[in-house]
């Protein structure tokens, strides 16, 4: 996980996770609609898993 990625992360989190599926675009797009913070921890979240 790159500065740059976690830095997306904070600021716009559907963006840090475009290249890990639609999947994840669209589950972290959806808590980030619902409130910034645990769209955030969603980005986080699928960005530190290493099986992806």
């Amino acid at each position: 996980m790159s500065f740059l990625r976690v830095l997306l992360a904070i600021l716009f989190p559907p963006l840090s996770v475009i290249d890990k599926g639609c999947g994840s675009f669209f589950i972290v797009f959806l808590l980030t609609l619902c409130a910034w913070v645990p769209g955030v921890i969603g980005a986080l979240v699928i960005l530190n898993n290493p099986k992806r």
